[in-house]
């Protein structure tokens, strides 16, 4: 399970960031904009070779001693970013592409909402309750 979870607009500003111990806040915060240099280098990197487009995750972005960040792309250049327990040994990078594809799931569904600026902060309760479901539960 997730301990972080963000989405960062094609601009590099977040649209949404939650995590699980709020104490740690400001660390995810700097962890997930760390991690946007990683997401820039790969899709550089696959926009140089030749590869399918539809190929949306990223996979691992780094690990670091706490934690592991995880990276995936819409095809309109959103970023999500989401950050894992490395001492969840038991989490399979399947597991996460299925995570990534639950958070597109309900991300295109808050940009189908007429009344949702495009750009502005997400502040759907449906794409909450679907993050809170990715989420470590709180102890």
């Amino acid at each position: 399970m997730a301990v972080c979870v963000a989405v960062i607009a094609k601009e590099n500003y977040p649209l949404y960031i939650r995590s699980t111990p709020t104490e740690n806040q400001l660390k995810f915060h700097y962890t997930v904009h760390t991690s946007l240099d990683v997401v820039d280098e790969k899709i550089s990197a696959m926009g140089k070779a030749v590869m399918d487009q539809r190929e949306l995750y990223l996979g691992l972005l780094y690990p670091t001693e706490d934690y592991k960040v995880y990276g995936y792309v819409t095809n309109s250049k959103v970023k999500f970013v989401m950050v894992v327990d490395s001492s969840n040994t038991s989490l399979r990078d399947n597991e996460i592409r299925s995570m990534f594809r639950k958070l597109h799931n309900s991300y295109t569904d808050v940009m189908c909402n007429p009344f949702y600026n495009p750009g502005d902060p997400i502040q759907s309760r449906a794409f909450d309750n679907t993050v809170t479901s990715m989420m470590v539960p709180a102890c």
